[in-house]
């Protein structure tokens, strides 16, 4: 009996699959516990459906992301913190703050997890990177003004 799966099922497959599984494991094991359902021709419209839809929203966000990385592309941002006379900073400068700094000066919110830096602890340029999406990343340059 063909079954789409509603769930991920361990050993058999992911959420969305079309299996052929036993007759009974499908009445008695996974229809009970509402992990699949019949792959009737109704049904094997809908899942076309959702699979379609979840591939142009995947597109779209793609898209976007590759526009904001190509706006975001070599700008840079420049803080003013105080300083030692050796050019260390009294403090640090983390993702979390570049990414109020993004939002602030460039109106675009980015998450402080998709910045891949170092914590900046030295007066100077410093580049970090931006990931927008799984394969669209870009650069930007982080200067710190000794105040």
């Amino acid at each position: 009996m063909k079954v789409i799966l509603l769930q991920d099922v361990k050993k058999i497959g992911k959420k969305g699959d079309v299996i052929e599984a036993s007759d009974g494991y499908a009445r008695n094991f996974l229809f009970p516990r509402k992990l699949a359902q019949e792959a009737s021709d109704t049904n094997m419209h809908i899942l076309n459906n959702k699979k379609e839809n979840e591939r142009k929203q995947k597109l779209a966000d793609l898209e976007a992301a590759q526009k904001l990385a190509s706006e975001l592309k070599g700008k840079e941002i420049t803080i003013k913190a105080k300083t030692g006379e050796s050019g260390k900073l009294f403090g640090a400068i983390t993702s979390k703050d570049i990414a109020e700094l993004i939002n602030n000066q460039y109106k675009v919110t980015i998450d402080k997890k998709k910045i891949v830096m170092d914590t900046i602890k030295l007066a100077g340029n410093h580049e970090i990177e931006v990931k927008l999406y799984p394969e669209v990343s870009t650069k930007m340059k982080v200067i710190i003004v000794p105040q």
